[in-house]
């Protein structure tokens, strides 16, 4: 069978500048006009500047003579790679497209490709919905990146399993023992590391989870950390990973309201004096993509807006206190001594964070390349805690199954290290869980 031909779009190279070696034996073209447009971010702090340069310098490291004529490989069992330059729009563009944008100009070589190989597939791969839209109108395929996507959303683990009608003995026994060894546990589920259980019989419940570190199953006993009381099940086994300190990787998931940042940011309050420093961070993603050059003011003012929510989760904790309470003198006194820090998760890449509690809010707008990049720089005594909403994403190249979050939980899922929690009651208020549901 004759190796396909991809085509890449600028947005692929910003999602995961390491896509060129997800592709298999097949060849790679880039045009010439998503060089022009890589050209454009490689300046700034952000994430996706970061993709553009470092994509740039891997293209650099291949380039050679033959870039634009017979390709150059990309390794053993792999495809070569292409430049191609620009090509002249055919009639069937010039009758659809009156603009020679750049999204039009690769559509161009695309079909060029397509008209030069009719033996072989050729496939443009890009993020962009609308630009697959006009990618199929023209008769060629289109298909999103799917190296990172999570394969079955349907499947993707919640961290929780709920047994109605379990057995009696087993809960009367983990009450009376509090830890019970896991080949006691009466069925033969399966039980990756750190996985927590709501084992009920009528009128009794008990709350547990699997330490994998010791091979016991354990009960859950309903802890507060830092004036924050868990509301149900779901929170008192994020409070439980949260304060745990052999697992060092949580990832919370649920709807607004369902206490993930408040939880993330109690629990770190709580342990303070194990860490150096608190950390918040949170990406920036302006509304209708625009950027925050828009925006008018410093770059305080400009940032601000978007770490407000991170501000009213500590007003929340704070609010739990008398006003001249010590524990709202410790988080002043934190706040200046900069042992906490809220800000945005530009100006934390590329720092090495030891000893640190590390909060990354809103991480469902991050790609998994960027949560790879995030994580390996936690070093020594560093916990990590990523929190968000994977149904209420703001990136325009991203969705459900292709979120660095989704993806963070799909492939951590029975690391020891490693607890996830979906929460799924909104404790916010009646009319907050009344309008998520319902609107």
């Amino acid at each position: 069978m004759a190796k396909k031909i991809f085509i890449l779009d600028t947005n692929v190279l910003l999602h995961d500048h390491k896509c060129i070696y997800n592709m298999d034996d097949n060849d790679i073209i880039i045009p010439i006009t998503v060089l022009e447009e890589l050209d454009k971010f490689k300046k700034g702090n952000d994430l996706i500047n970061y993709q553009a340069r470092e994509f740039v310098r891997e293209l650099d490291r291949l380039a050679g003579e033959k870039l634009f004529s017979d390709g150059v490989s990309l390794g053993p069992g792999k495809g070569k790679l292409f430049v191609a330059t620009g090509k002249p729009f055919p009639e069937i563009m010039n009758e659809s497209f009156s603009e020679r944008s750049a999204d039009h100009r690769i559509l161009a070589i695309a079909l060029y490709i397509k008209d030069k190989f009719p033996k072989r597939k050729v496939i443009l791969i890009t993020k962009d919905i609308n630009m697959r839209m006009k990618a199929k109108s023209l008769g060629l395929v289109a298909q999103d990146y799917e190296s990172d996507k999570v394969k079955n959303l349907d499947i993707l683990y919640k961290g929780v399993e709920v047994y109605d009608d379990f057995d009696q003995n087993f809960i009367a026994l983990l009450y009376e023992k509090k830890s019970v060894p896991k080949d006691q546990f009466p069925l033969d589920a399966e039980m990756p590391a750190n996985q927590y259980f709501v084992l009920r019989n009528g009128n009794q419940s008990i709350l547990a989870y699997f330490d994998p570190f010791n091979n016991l199953i354990h009960r859950v006993e309903k802890h507060s950390a830092f004036g924050i009381e868990p509301r149900n099940a779901e929170q008192t086994f994020s409070l439980h990973a949260l304060l745990n300190p052999e697992i060092k990787l949580v990832s919370l998931t649920g709807k607004a309201g369902t206490g993930k940042t408040l939880l993330a940011l109690a629990a770190a309050l709580q342990q303070h004096e194990d860490y150096n420093q608190i950390l918040l961070a949170r990406p920036i993603v302006p509304l209708a993509n625009r950027d925050l050059g828009f925006l008018p003011g410093d770059v305080n003012e400009k940032i601000g807006p978007y770490m407000q929510p991170l501000f009213d989760n500590l007003g929340v904790i704070k609010s739990r206190f008398k006003a001249q309470g010590r524990e709202n003198f410790l988080i002043d006194e934190m706040l200046r001594n900069e042992q906490l820090v809220i800000t945005p998760l530009a100006y934390i890449r590329g720092r090495s964070l030891s000893d640190s509690f590390f909060i990354i809010d809103e991480a469902q707008n991050l790609t998994p390349h960027e949560v790879k990049t995030i994580i390996t720089r936690a070093g020594e005594g560093t916990k990590m805690v990523f929190t968000g909403d994977i149904e209420q994403i703001d990136s325009p190249y991203l969705d459900m199954q292709s979120n660095g979050l989704a993806y963070l939980t799909d492939k951590m899922k029975g690391q020891d290290l490693f607890a996830h929690v979906n929460l799924v009651k909104g404790e916010r208020s009646y009319l907050a869980e009344l309008a998520s549901h319902i609107l």
